[in-house]
């Protein structure tokens, strides 16, 4: 059988995904190997140089860092923020400034005076907006920012997939698709790197809860590991190629992720020829010789591990030949290479903090907002909203000041400020110890676009005053949160404090209820049937009240697709409690070892199985035939699109291509999905192959066309480590969500074995 060449393989499919492949095809071009190949070379080289001149002292002094806030002899230029490594001066090589970054330039430790940044929305909106360009320009826009405050080391491209409904991470992750997820954290990846510094890919790997995550034992077959969180990251390094690789807190199949030999050395390094360098998580480093030798290249923020495990323990452990002087060469080395191939080298960061647009910066912002808001659901085509509304009523989640956003590590300090902060508890990191709102108010948006109505706002507390409040007016909009955060997993899909009652008991005073969803993942919808429209917002970002207000009254036509499906009920997903959670609650030790950063070790380390293996969220659901309250991949629109015209080709390559037409009354922007049933070693399933985002005025038609990767259809061998593509024929749809048949085709295809 002819060997298929990976690399071409890969570059259509992802690009055919997204448009590319159509634009190349177009303009007569094709993908050029040589000058990705010339830079890979050239880092390669001036990095084992760099590496081969360092003293032994200066080699130990690069793999590890500090953590600011608490290291005790901090160097004047030592910003407070995530992390620090001292650079060798003489050698040319940068000091290492590390800041958080998933959501914006989060420099939560301790905040320099006047020191704000751009509030990206949460990650799962630039996820439902499925549009690779936009991951690009948001990256880059982080990345700008970091380098303008002397960052040059960002910690984001977060692409762990969602396994389970309740994570407290989910709103910084990309959903639950390895290829979407994959694409839209290679091109953020690739826009932060754009500004010549280093972004990472993170937390690697299989790290979907916060429950006990410095603890937890992940258990999945290679297989299925292969197939799904790693394939994700596998496409994310490829698209994005990451400076740095962050290691994850939790166990895997066994081994802590951070000393993981498999995860590191063989899939990573070996498998994927990955060159650039491991970072640890913060304090999820336990060992010396094991973890060097595993394929740990740096333990960051060393003050929050037990130990100091590299520098004088690495030293002492090459000392007695427990690790090799080479192992520690090359350290030094796969970090030089992140160091000089995104050209951080050779662009030394600015002595002190430069100028920043913030208003261009915040113009991405609103656009991320508005492109990743999900409208589910619109009878009788309530929105737009007219108006021409007299009277309009905004009911809870502090509409009248600002948008919620998430916790944790990713908050950032919003330009424009928090008119609510909401303490949790004393002594912790700030970030994770208060909800926060960024200052965009709904109210004032909505009023900019209805000039004419009365707007008023009531907190939404007393579910009877709320319905008063609501009764006799035009519409009533009531806006529904939940909070998610780092460290803390949620215990429930409801909304809080009442807000369901809430809820249910304005639309029964005023028909014209539209409900907008501030929340960080799915959540339960009891009222759904009472209420004529609802609106995912996620967590919106700083300008987020007024991408709300565009969407309600139509400047803006919705056009996000949910990246995650939304159960009818908790017990739909695979597990339908939280792995540990209740002995972890029963111990009292436990919970009082416990820190609001996760980095103190309990006594508790369940073993997670992750039975669903390779059947994450709708492959899960469409296997076992369970109707979830939303599909991923779903949303609405004003305009109405019409898919036609399927042709599939099989042979070594899947290829299919469709015509889309917009077949309402305004213009709008489409995403149609391209799904197949694959796989061979156990069930098949339905994954997502391809997808494109389109944007069509009245009556336009586009074709489209999708170029597969072959891992997306093949089953991954694990004696003979490469993918393996059956012959056979393969079950082909175009739909406008997971589950949805508006176009069947099939694809009968070639045996095609496909090398890591």
């Amino acid at each position: 059988m002819k060997q298929v060449k990976r690399a071409l393989l890969v570059w259509l499919a992802l690009s055919g995904s997204t448009g590319a492949l159509a634009q190349a095809q177009r303009s007569g071009g094709a993908p050029q190997a040589a000058p990705v190949a010339a830079a890979n070379a050239n880092a390669e080289a001036r990095a084992a140089s760099l590496a081969g001149r360092m003293t032994r002292e200066e080699q130990l002094r690069y793999v590890h860092g500090y953590f600011p806030p608490m290291s005790k002899d901090r160097p004047a230029d030592m910003i407070p923020s995530a992390g620090y490594v001292p650079g060798v001066p003489r050698l040319g090589i940068p000091t290492l400034r590390e800041s958080d970054a998933s959501l914006g330039v989060a420099n939560q430790v301790e905040q320099r005076k006047g020191d704000t940044a751009t509030a990206l929305p949460a990650s799962l909106a630039l996820a439902a907006s499925f549009d690779p360009d936009l991951a690009y320009r948001t990256g880059a826009m982080i990345g700008s920012e970091a380098r303008a405050k002397t960052f040059n080391v960002l910690l984001a491209g977060g692409v762990n997939l969602t396994r389970d409904p309740w994570g407290g991470r989910t709103f910084e992750y990309l959903g639950e698709d390895p290829l979407l997820s994959g694409i839209m954290a290679g091109e953020s990846i690739r826009g932060v790197q754009s500004n010549h510094i280093v972004s990472t890919v993170k937390h690697f790997a299989l790290n979907p809860q916060e429950t006990l995550r410095t603890t937890m034992n992940a258990q999945i077959g290679e297989a299925d590991l292969r197939e799904s969180d790693l394939l994700a990251f596998e496409i994310a390094i490829e698209r994005g190629r990451p400076g740095s690789v962050m290691c994850s807190y939790n166990k895997v199949n066994g081994d802590w992720a951070c000393e993981n030999d498999f995860l590191l050395n063989r899939v990573l390094k070996e498998d994927w020829g990955y060159q650039g360098w491991v970072m640890s998580d913060w304090g999820a480093v336990h060992s010396t010789a094991k973890a060097a030798n595993a394929g740990l290249d740096q333990q960051s923020g060393r003050e929050l591990d037990t130990a100091m495990f590299f520098g004088k323990p690495l030293a002492d452990a090459i000392a007695a030949g427990q690790v090799s002087p080479a192992r520690l060469a090359d350290m030094n080395r796969r970090i030089l290479w992140g160091v000089t191939s995104t050209g951080l080298i050779d662009h030394p960061l600015p002595a002190a903090m430069q100028p920043i647009d913030y208003a261009a910066h915040a113009r991405v912002a609103q656009e991320a907002a508005e492109k990743g808001s999900v409208l589910l659901k619109n009878d009788g085509g309530v929105l737009p909203l007219a108006r021409t509304a007299k009277r309009i009523v905004l009911i809870g989640a502090h509409a009248d000041v600002g948008v919620l956003s998430g916790g944790g590590s990713s908050q950032v300090r919003s330009v424009g400020g928090a008119p609510v902060e909401i303490p949790l508890s004393e002594g912790a990191a700030s970030s994770f110890a208060r909800v926060t709102w960024h200052a965009s108010s709904p109210m004032a948006a909505i009023r900019a676009a209805a000039p004419q109505a009365t707007v008023t706002y009531v907190d939404g507390r007393d579910p009877a005053a709320a319905a008063a409040a609501a009764k006799g007016a035009d519409l009533a909009i009531v806006f529904a949160w939940q909070w998610r955060t780092e460290a803390q997993d949620i215990e429930t899909l409801s909304l809080p404090e009442g807000q369901d009652a809430t809820i249910d008991a304005v639309a029964g005073a005023n028909k014209r209820t539209v409900v907008v969803l501030e929340t960080g993942g799915p959540v339960l919808m009891p009222w759904l049937s009472k209420v004529p429209a609802v609106l995912q917002a996620w967590y919106p970002g700083q300008k987020g009240g007024e991408a709300i207000a565009g969407i309600l009254f139509g400047s803006v036509n919705p056009s996000g697709r949910l990246p995650m499906t939304f159960p009818a009920d908790a017990t739909q997903a695979p597990r339908a409690t939280i792995p540990g959670l209740a002995a972890m609650k029963a111990s009292d030790a436990a919970r009082k070892s416990g820190s609001t950063y996760g980095m103190v070790a309990r006594d508790l380390s369940p073993d997670v199985p992750y039975a669903e293996g390779a059947a994450v969220g709708y492959r899960w659901f469409l296997r076992d035939g369970v109707k979830p309250l939303f599909p991923f991949g779903y949303g609405l629109s004003y305009a109405s699109f019409r898919y036609s015209e399927l042709r599939v080709e099989g042979g070594e390559q899947l290829r299919v291509s469709f015509d889309v037409t917009n077949t309402g009354k305004v213009a709008g922007a489409d995403t149609p999905q391209v799904y197949a049933t694959a796989g061979r070693r156990e069930q098949p399933t339905e994954r997502l192959v391809g997808f494109e985002r389109v944007t069509l005025g009245p009556g336009e038609t586009r074709r489209v066309s999708v170029a597969v990767d072959p891992r997306l259809v093949a089953d991954y061998d694990v004696a003979g480590r490469r993918w393996q593509v059956a012959a056979g024929r393969y079950p082909v749809t175009v739909g406008h969500h997971a589950g949805d048949k508006a176009l069947s085709g099939t694809a009968t295809l070639s045996a095609v074995s496909v090398k890591p």
